[in-house]
Protein backbone atom coordinates (compact mmCIF):
# COMPACT_ATOMS: atom_id res chain seq x y z
CA UNK A 1 0.00 0.00 0.00
CA UNK A 2 3.25 2.77 1.06
CA UNK A 3 4.60 1.86 -2.70
CA UNK A 4 0.75 2.72 -4.43
CA UNK A 5 0.63 5.74 -2.26
CA UNK A 6 4.39 6.67 -2.96
CA UNK A 7 3.51 6.16 -6.60
CA UNK A 8 0.21 8.45 -6.86
CA UNK A 9 2.67 10.99 -5.30
CA UNK A 10 5.02 10.76 -7.89
CA UNK A 11 2.86 10.92 -10.83
CA UNK A 12 0.94 13.93 -9.34
CA UNK A 13 4.22 15.63 -8.62
CA UNK A 14 5.19 14.70 -12.10
CA UNK A 15 2.05 15.95 -13.89
CA UNK A 16 2.22 19.24 -12.11
CA UNK A 17 5.55 19.95 -12.93
CA UNK A 18 4.57 19.26 -16.47
CA UNK A 19 1.84 21.92 -16.45
CA UNK A 20 4.41 24.45 -15.08
CA UNK A 21 6.56 23.74 -18.08
CA UNK A 22 3.61 23.63 -20.40
CA UNK A 23 3.17 27.14 -18.59
CA UNK A 24 6.60 28.69 -19.51
CA UNK A 25 6.14 27.55 -23.00
CA UNK A 26 2.89 29.57 -23.22
CA UNK A 27 4.88 32.28 -21.44
CA UNK A 28 7.65 32.68 -24.15
CA UNK A 29 5.47 32.81 -26.97
CA UNK A 30 3.64 35.86 -25.88
CA UNK A 31 5.56 38.91 -26.48
CA UNK A 32 6.84 41.32 -24.44
CA UNK A 33 7.83 43.86 -27.17
CA UNK A 34 10.89 42.48 -28.18
CA UNK A 35 11.19 40.46 -31.12
CA UNK A 36 11.70 36.93 -30.18
CA UNK A 37 11.62 33.91 -32.85
CA UNK A 38 9.95 31.90 -30.36
CA UNK A 39 6.80 34.11 -30.67
CA UNK A 40 6.21 31.49 -33.93
CA UNK A 41 6.23 27.96 -31.93
CA UNK A 42 3.70 26.56 -32.00
CA UNK A 43 2.70 27.91 -35.72
CA UNK A 44 1.89 25.92 -38.35
CA UNK A 45 1.89 26.49 -42.34
CA UNK A 46 0.85 23.60 -44.99
CA UNK A 47 3.53 22.26 -46.02
CA UNK A 48 2.29 20.29 -49.64
CA UNK A 49 -0.63 19.40 -47.84
CA UNK A 50 1.49 18.73 -44.60
CA UNK A 51 0.79 21.17 -41.34
CA UNK A 52 4.71 22.18 -40.91
CA UNK A 53 6.50 24.30 -38.12
CA UNK A 54 7.97 27.55 -39.58
CA UNK A 55 10.77 26.96 -38.30
CA UNK A 56 11.59 24.09 -40.59
CA UNK A 57 10.32 25.67 -43.76
CA UNK A 58 12.21 29.06 -43.57
CA UNK A 59 15.03 30.54 -41.22
CA UNK A 60 13.74 32.70 -38.53
CA UNK A 61 16.16 35.69 -37.27
CA UNK A 62 16.11 38.77 -35.49
CA UNK A 63 17.25 41.92 -37.48
CA UNK A 64 16.50 44.60 -34.22
CA UNK A 65 14.23 44.67 -31.08
CA UNK A 66 11.61 45.32 -33.35
CA UNK A 67 12.26 43.51 -36.47
CA UNK A 68 11.68 39.62 -37.35
CA UNK A 69 12.89 38.47 -40.59
CA UNK A 70 11.51 34.66 -42.20
CA UNK A 71 13.58 33.27 -44.99
CA UNK A 72 11.63 30.46 -46.37
CA UNK A 73 13.72 27.65 -48.33
CA UNK A 74 11.34 27.63 -51.17
CA UNK A 75 10.23 30.93 -52.52
CA UNK A 76 6.58 29.30 -53.29
CA UNK A 77 6.34 29.16 -49.12
CA UNK A 78 6.11 33.10 -49.20
CA UNK A 79 2.43 33.21 -49.63
CA UNK A 80 1.72 30.00 -46.84
CA UNK A 81 3.75 31.62 -44.26
CA UNK A 82 2.23 34.86 -44.79
CA UNK A 83 -1.19 33.26 -44.54
CA UNK A 84 -0.04 31.52 -41.31
CA UNK A 85 0.97 34.42 -39.57
CA UNK A 86 -1.74 36.67 -40.39
CA UNK A 87 -4.51 33.55 -39.26
CA UNK A 88 -2.60 33.22 -36.17
CA UNK A 89 -3.60 36.86 -34.82
CA UNK A 90 -0.25 37.44 -33.37
CA UNK A 91 -0.99 41.43 -33.69
CA UNK A 92 1.52 41.41 -36.46
CA UNK A 93 1.74 42.38 -40.16
CA UNK A 94 3.64 40.16 -42.47
CA UNK A 95 5.43 42.19 -45.04
CA UNK A 96 6.27 39.94 -48.01
CA UNK A 97 8.89 41.81 -50.38
CA UNK A 98 8.88 38.07 -52.97
CA UNK A 99 12.33 37.15 -50.93
CA UNK A 100 11.56 37.26 -47.62
CA UNK A 101 8.89 37.89 -45.34
CA UNK A 102 9.42 41.02 -42.56
CA UNK A 103 7.67 41.72 -39.40
CA UNK A 104 7.51 44.71 -37.97
CA UNK A 105 6.54 44.71 -34.05
CA UNK A 106 4.62 47.48 -33.00
CA UNK A 107 5.61 49.51 -29.87
CA UNK A 108 2.94 48.29 -27.28
CA UNK A 109 0.03 51.05 -26.07
CA UNK A 110 -0.63 50.80 -22.41
CA UNK A 111 -3.64 49.37 -23.83
CA UNK A 112 -1.92 46.67 -24.84
CA UNK A 113 0.21 45.84 -22.42
CA UNK A 114 -2.89 45.26 -20.32
CA UNK A 115 -4.67 42.78 -22.83
CA UNK A 116 -1.36 40.81 -22.62
CA UNK A 117 -1.19 41.14 -19.12
CA UNK A 118 -5.18 39.65 -19.16
CA UNK A 119 -3.92 36.76 -21.13
CA UNK A 120 -1.08 35.87 -19.13
CA UNK A 121 -3.16 35.99 -16.58
CA UNK A 122 -5.86 33.32 -18.15
CA UNK A 123 -2.53 31.05 -18.79
CA UNK A 124 -1.39 31.12 -15.32
CA UNK A 125 -5.44 30.43 -14.54
CA UNK A 126 -5.33 27.22 -16.87
CA UNK A 127 -2.43 26.60 -15.39
CA UNK A 128 -3.84 26.40 -11.92
CA UNK A 129 -7.23 25.02 -12.44
CA UNK A 130 -4.79 22.14 -14.31
CA UNK A 131 -2.60 21.55 -10.93
CA UNK A 132 -5.77 21.74 -9.19
CA UNK A 133 -7.56 19.43 -10.83
CA UNK A 134 -4.43 16.80 -10.57
CA UNK A 135 -4.71 17.03 -6.70
CA UNK A 136 -8.47 16.15 -6.80
CA UNK A 137 -7.68 12.93 -8.74
CA UNK A 138 -4.11 12.45 -6.84
CA UNK A 139 -6.56 12.55 -3.34
CA UNK A 140 -8.95 10.67 -5.15
CA UNK A 141 -6.61 7.56 -5.17
CA UNK A 142 -5.72 7.86 -1.95
CA UNK A 143 -9.50 7.26 -0.82
CA UNK A 144 -9.27 4.26 -2.73
CA UNK A 145 -6.57 3.07 -0.95
CA UNK A 146 -7.69 3.70 1.81
CA UNK A 147 -11.05 1.81 0.83
CA UNK A 148 -8.70 -0.86 -0.13
CA UNK A 149 -7.16 -1.27 3.59
CA UNK A 150 -4.48 1.64 3.43
CA UNK A 151 -4.23 3.13 7.42
CA UNK A 152 -6.30 6.76 8.31
CA UNK A 153 -3.04 8.17 9.54
CA UNK A 154 -1.09 7.05 6.09
CA UNK A 155 -3.79 8.25 3.90
CA UNK A 156 -4.01 12.09 5.93
CA UNK A 157 -0.20 11.74 5.28
CA UNK A 158 -0.44 11.51 2.06
CA UNK A 159 -3.19 13.92 1.31
CA UNK A 160 -1.31 16.24 3.40
CA UNK A 161 1.77 15.96 1.15
CA UNK A 162 -0.40 16.37 -1.57
CA UNK A 163 -1.59 19.63 -0.63
CA UNK A 164 1.90 20.90 0.12
CA UNK A 165 3.22 19.91 -3.47
CA UNK A 166 0.06 21.72 -4.78
CA UNK A 167 0.58 24.85 -2.60
CA UNK A 168 4.50 24.93 -3.55
CA UNK A 169 3.24 24.37 -7.78
CA UNK A 170 0.40 27.57 -7.26
CA UNK A 171 3.66 29.81 -5.89
CA UNK A 172 5.74 28.94 -8.73
CA UNK A 173 2.65 30.01 -11.03
CA UNK A 174 2.23 32.97 -9.39
CA UNK A 175 6.36 34.02 -9.45
CA UNK A 176 5.89 33.44 -13.27
CA UNK A 177 3.30 35.16 -14.05
CA UNK A 178 4.51 38.23 -11.66
CA UNK A 179 7.89 38.18 -13.49
CA UNK A 180 6.08 37.89 -17.72
CA UNK A 181 3.89 40.84 -15.90
CA UNK A 182 6.75 42.77 -15.12
CA UNK A 183 8.57 42.39 -18.10
CA UNK A 184 5.48 43.19 -20.18
CA UNK A 185 4.59 46.59 -18.34
CA UNK A 186 8.30 47.46 -18.27
CA UNK A 187 8.71 50.14 -21.54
Amino acid sequence: MADDLNGIITHAKDSMTKAIGHLEAELVKIRAGRANPSMFDGLTVDYYGTPTPIGQVGNISVMDARTLTIQPWEKNMLQPIERSIIAANLGVTPQNDGIIIRIFLPPLTEERRKEIVKRVQQEGEHSKVAIRNIRRDAIEHIKKLKKDGLSEDAAKDGEDEIQDITDKQITMVDKHLASKEKEIMSV
